[in-house]
């Protein structure tokens, strides 16, 4: 059986410093690095506390750092995003403030990107098989119902006019 140095509060604290600073983290992130590092339950609420107070930990910037980061690289629609911040327990005020960050017209312009890029991936399908792959795939990225169907029926009436 092997034992694991518990640490002191002040090692717990640096250790969770170095785990903020490398990138942005929510709360429930460093709940579970508490319990990873053997921290006693009573010292959890007192490390968190300082760590806010110090600005290592802000919940509204890692939610607008989180929801930025998957729109811009994992091309995540808005719906997707929140729910995969729920998932992270962050609170819906932050929720909100992250997805306000997100610009109307260049998330339109994504969609309209995307809806393209899939469709045009799909030209060994026949035209209705391809509109519902379309239509599939940006549902499954967490993009709006209202606004895929739009950008997708946008998209066939300037396609299929030529």
């Amino acid at each position: 059986m092997m034992y694991r140095k518990i640490l002191s509060k002040e090692e717990a604290l640096q250790k969770l410093k170095h785990f903020c600073g490398y990138q942005e983290r929510c709360h429930s992130e460093v709940k579970e690095k508490l319990y990873s590092l053997g921290i006693r339950k009573t010292d959890h609420d007192d490390l968190v506390a300082t760590l806010i107070e110090e600005n290592y930990l802000n919940e509204e910037r890692f939610a607008i750092q989180f929801a930025g980061g998957r729109y811009r690289v994992k091309n995540w629609g808005r719906k997707k995003i929140m729910f995969a911040l729920r998932e992270k327990q962050v609170n819906d005020y932050s929720i909100k403030k992250a997805l306000q960050q997100i610009d109307e017209a260049d998330y339109k312009m994504k969609l309209n990107d995307l809806v393209k890029k899939r469709y045009d991936s799909l030209k060994q399908e026949q035209y209705l098989v391809r509109k519902k792959k379309t239509i599939d795939y940006l549902l499954l990225k967490g993009y709006e119902f209202s606004l895929v169907t739009q950008a997708v029926n946008k998209y066939f009436e300037n396609n299929n006019s030529k």
